[in-house]
């Protein structure tokens, strides 16, 4: 099949399986879906480089909260498994803080082709910012694309994956901008007039009720 022809993974869609080398050995994406566990797959462009090493000591010193919520984090670069062992090791040296989660050595781009983390525009070669965040079911439910040159919010990583398994947990629930565990959720719009003037009777006695599309409630 030709590069043309791959369909890269979007919102909603299936997130394609993959079998890799990785610093932890042999990694598969279905080894940790099919526990039930979430999967956050991101991508770097080389290592040994500065901004690469601020996110990956954040992800590292954050990887309990991400456990926490049952995510499973695996890096992914171009980078050869050696070169992943020296600089994982290199980062312990420099802060103290382990890097607990697999790295892919993707050296024949196979993953990162099917995952659209290579850009031309931006490398020839490297993978670019990429963050999936897939579900138990191997779905992708979100993905985040960084230029190379500035590096990503682990925080917002860790917020949207909040956001996410909130409204799997809660039905007819969508979450407002900059939300976080104990705000607000806001109801999805109406689909109907019906619907609609439903949403207003039942709403009445609301503050946070602002109109028929536009209502907040607490969980």
């Amino acid at each position: 099949m030709s590069e043309q022809a791959v369909s890269l993974p979007t919102i909603n869609s299936p997130a394609p399986e993959f079998r890799a080398n990785s610093t932890h050995g042999e990694v598969t994406l279905s080894q940790f879906t099919s526990k039930g566990k979430w999967v956050v797959l991101f991508s770097h462009p080389y290592d040994f480089t500065p901004v690469c090493s601020t996110e990956f000591l954040t992800f590292a010193k954050r990887a309990e909260d991400f456990s926490k919520r049952n995510v499973q984090l695996i890096g992914l670069s171009v980078d050869s498994v050696f070169s992943h062992i020296a600089w994982t090791r290199s980062l312990e040296q420099i802060s103290g803080t382990k890097v607990p989660f697999p790295v892919i050595a993707d050296l024949d781009q196979k993953v990162a082709r099917t995952y659209g983390m290579v850009h031309a525009g931006a490398s020839d070669m490297a993978t670019v910012r990429c963050v999936f965040f897939i579900d138990p079911k191997q779905m992708v439910r979100a993905c985040i694309y960084y230029p190379m040159q500035c590096g990503r919010n682990i925080d917002e990583v860790l917020r949207l994956v909040d956001a996410l398994q909130t409204v799997d947990s809660h039905p007819n629930t969508a979450t407002p901008e900059g939300w976080r565990p104990g705000d607000k959720v806001i109801f999805p719009p109406p689909k109907t007039t019906d619907d609609a003037a439903k949403r207003v009777a039942e709403n009445a006695n609301n503050p946070e009720a602002k109109d028929w599309y536009f209502v907040k409630r607490a969980l």
